[in-house]
């Protein structure tokens, strides 16, 4: 099997994390796309001593911390850079990458010091770190949109532990519009496929054509938003979840928001 093929079905996974990471489909597709030039043009250079998951993500990290460390961010014309800009002067992106690579995209503490060159002791700080630090700047009201129960309760007590406000729980598109009009989220948790089997999806365009407020969509299969050949989602959550993922995917969604930024 060539190395492309190695590294093919991680490729929607990488996208996923340098979104969160950089709050952007299009600056996190530019490092994913910088990362695989790089793969190209030096193949041997490529780590073969570890899973090609881990080497991706390895040449991942090389990239960015040198784009990062030396051209710093890419710049937007939405205002995310500038809240960005905000945080970071609270939270170095040490922690937020040791958050996401644990919580979000489910490295272990001792891959996660492989690639970021760190002991796995001093990742596991960094993750608490993140967590109180990201946790302590976002407050938002939050509107989940969610037909199973049990998960809807979950999700809930998740967010209230976070000390956000759940505005409502939405079953339908129906009723996830009306709510959010009702009383305007900081931040949408949406599901896919609804109660009277309408879309998450229309849900949250109906929604976004009104007002603007970072969604993170929940679903069994991912795989199916994040083809490259449409605008994706930016934060995306697989079923079954872990909690530490909603959480992690709750701090990301806050950290580049408008509403919740530092004074």
């Amino acid at each position: 099997m060539s190395l492309g093929q190695k590294l093919h079905p991680h490729l929607p996974f990488l996208r996923r994390y340098a979104r969160a990471l950089t709050g952007s489909q299009a600056h996190g597709d530019a490092y994913v796309r910088a990362t695989l030039e790089a793969i190209v043009a030096a193949p041997e250079e490529f780590p073969s001593d570890v899973d090609p998951r881990l080497g991706l993500y390895k040449t991942f990290h090389a990239i960015w911390s040198s784009a990062h460390m030396e051209d710093g961010p890419f710049m937007g014309d939405d205002g995310r850079e500038a809240i960005a800009q905000a945080r970071l002067a609270r939270l170095t992106p040490l922690p937020r990458q040791a958050l996401l690579l644990t919580a979000l995209e489910g490295f272990t503490v001792e891959d996660v010091a492989y690639l970021i060159g760190m002991d796995s002791a001093d990742v596991e700080a960094l993750v608490e770190e993140a967590l109180t630090e990201i946790e302590a700047q976002t407050r938002a009201k939050v509107l989940i949109i969610e037909d199973e129960p049990i998960i809807a309760m979950d999700i809930e007590t998740i967010v209230r532990d976070l000390g956000h406000e759940v505005t409502a729980i939405a079953v339908t598109r129906e009723d996830a519009v009306r709510e959010a009009m009702s009383e305007r989220p900081g931040l949408v948790l949406a599901d896919i496929q609804l109660a009277d089997d309408s879309s998450g999806i229309d849900a949250v365009k109906d929604i976004l054509a009104e007002i603007s407020v970072p969604v993170i969509f929940i679903t069994a299969f991912p795989e199916r938003l994040l083809t490259g050949e449409r605008p994706e989602p930016t934060f995306l959550i697989t079923k079954p979840f872990q909690r530490s993922t909603v959480k992690a995917a709750i701090s990301q969604a806050l950290f580049f928001d408008q509403a919740t930024a530092p004074a």
